[in-house]
């Protein structure tokens, strides 16, 4: 059987392989609510972990190997949610993954809040804390996928600190002013460079972190995997949503399988591209 073009081989049981480098962010952290109103600022979001074979992958680290695939296989994809709203503390975001490669989803922001939310703050970034709180704790990122977030002053009209990015951690609260959110990774997987998992902006002040961080009282970016901001009533924000993106040779075509959303660009510089914006599901290349 001939090998398609120049751009294909064979593993060593004789089956044709294609090369397929990617881009896997996870969905980004809610930013931090409050059910007890005051002068306090809440905590931003953290955004979601990325990983990427083309360099950088987050939290400041270099690109890692492709996946190498075989021809008319099934891998796995799912396209990780931003957390979604509630009262209080801002929830993780859900991980997103390709094949062997699995980005963690952003870490929830801090709020006031009865119920125990520390569970929620580390992630492939990690959230803000909240601001005045007798339990002070800043969430973790990952290495090799995102950073941490910042912290805040123990008193009562203190700010938040900002969610982690995939870029630079979340700046802490400096007094009564929220910390502003760590700033997302740029990649060119897609041909263009895109900046993606910004973190959300800390309470009372902070601004949001570039690549779909969210501001205050907003939401993170959709498909950039950005971090909520803090908000001032009782919900919590939403994160934004993860994104699968994956390179190969012009001389294959994908199939996008039933239960992902995405599409296959056409031919530039040697490449296709599929960009793969929600749900779980298979991909397979012939």
């Amino acid at each position: 059987m001939p090998l398609l073009g120049t751009q294909a081989s064979q593993n060593t049981k004789g089956f044709l392989t294609v090369t397929v480098d990617f881009l896997v962010l996870a969905g980004g952290g809610g930013g931090g609510g409050t059910n007890n109103p005051g002068n306090a600022g809440m905590g931003g979001g953290g955004a979601g972990g990325l990983r990427s074979s083309i360099s950088p992958s987050g939290g400041g680290s270099g690109g890692e190997g492709p996946i190498t695939a075989t021809l008319n296989t099934n891998y796995t994809v799912t396209v990780g949610a931003g957390a979604s709203s509630q009262t209080g503390y801002g929830l993780k975001g859900n991980n997103s993954v390709f094949s062997s490669i699995t980005s963690s989803g952003g870490g929830g922001g801090g709020g006031f809040t009865l119920n125990n939310y520390t569970s929620q703050l580390d992630g492939g970034c990690g959230g803000g804390s909240t601001g005045g709180a007798s339990l002070k704790i800043t969430g973790s990122g990952i290495s090799g996928q995102g950073f941490g977030g910042g912290g805040g002053p123990n008193h009562v009209s203190s700010g938040g600190g900002g969610g982690g990015g995939t870029g630079a951690s979340g700046a802490s609260a400096s007094g009564a002013t929220g910390g502003n959110g760590g700033n997302g990774t740029s990649n060119n997987i897609t041909g263009t460079s895109v900046t993606y998992g910004g973190g959300g902006a800390g309470g009372n002040g902070g601004s949001a972190g570039s690549g779909g961080g969210g501001s205050a009282n907003g939401n993170g970016s959709a498909n950039l995997g950005g971090g909520g901001g803090a908000r001032t009533d009782t919900s919590s924000s939403n994160g934004g949503s993860g994104v699968v993106i994956l390179r190969y040779p012009d001389t294959s075509t994908i199939t996008i399988g039933a239960g992902l959303s995405g599409s296959e660009s056409a031919a530039s510089g040697g490449y296709k591209r599929a960009t793969i914006t929600a749900g779980t599901g298979n991909v397979s290349w012939a």
